[in-house]
């Protein structure tokens, strides 16, 4: 039984994929984090208490991180000082946010993806190819829209798309963002020619979509060589 810890708990996706672990044969949850100062640190949740302290990290297998960059890179030093592998979902991390992880993988084994859906993942493999295969008299440009309550804009699979379609086509990609209501995930490519379009759209109808990739690479990376790793690895 892999034992798992989650940071954020309390949280949208934290308690989610406690939920969701929960009912999986595969996981015993050894470790609930959270942010200090909130009211539900020290209470039961399941057979853990929520702590927050970091150093419970030492009791976990793997670890997920689906929070803020700040509480991210935080996190990352304990991952780093128990040696403990890492699944990390959180989006909006600056430069040097993401050479920390990369410093980190080279001490454990991470997995880190702007989205852990594997429709999105399937569209990063096979996306470039249309582009190229539509070739420069196609434009391109992406739509996001997400809840009015995400704090990064664009989201980081929209920036994921704009990078892998930039490197095929050779030019940079434009990302329109928006922020209404409690909309989960919603990503637009949109090609267009003079005479046709053709959009492709992925849209996230809940939360566990991203939970269930979570807990897959959670699987996944266990065992696994240090290295920094992508759901493209995992779904391999």
């Amino acid at each position: 039984m892999l034992k798992l810890g989650i940071a954020g708990v309390c949280g949208r996706m934290g308690r989610r994929i406690y939920e969701l672990a929960s009912q999986d044969k595969d996981f015993e949850i050894t470790f609930a984090l959270e942010k200090k100062g909130i009211p539900e640190i020290g209470k039961e949740l399941g057979r853990v208490k929520i702590s927050s302290n970091p150093d419970g990290i030492f009791l976990v297998d793997v670890f997920v991180d689906f929070t803020t960059p700040e509480a991210t890179e935080a996190n990352l030093d304990y991952v780093a000082k128990y040696k403990k592998a890492a699944v990390i979902g959180t989006t909006g991390l600056s430069d040097n946010q993401l050479k920390k992880v990369e410093e980190v993988s080279r001490v454990v084994p991470i997995v880190f993806s702007p989205n852990m859906s594997v429709g999105v993942n399937v569209m990063f493999k096979f996306l470039p190819q249309i582009a190229q295969g539509l070739g420069p008299d196609y434009s391109i440009e992406i739509v996001e829209a997400h809840h009015r309550a995400k704090r990064d804009a664009p989201s980081g699979t929209a920036k994921r798309f704009a990078q892998i379609l930039a490197q095929a086509v050779n030019k940079d990609i434009p990302i329109h963002a928006i922020r209404l209501g409690d909309i989960v995930g919603d990503h637009t490519i949109i090609f267009c020619g003079n005479s046709e379009r053709i959009e492709i759209k992925h849209q996230a109808h809940s939360r566990d979509l991203f939970v269930l990739g979570a807990l897959k690479a959670a699987k996944w990376v266990f065992g696994k060589p240090v290295g920094l790793y992508s759901m493209q690895d995992v779904l391999k």
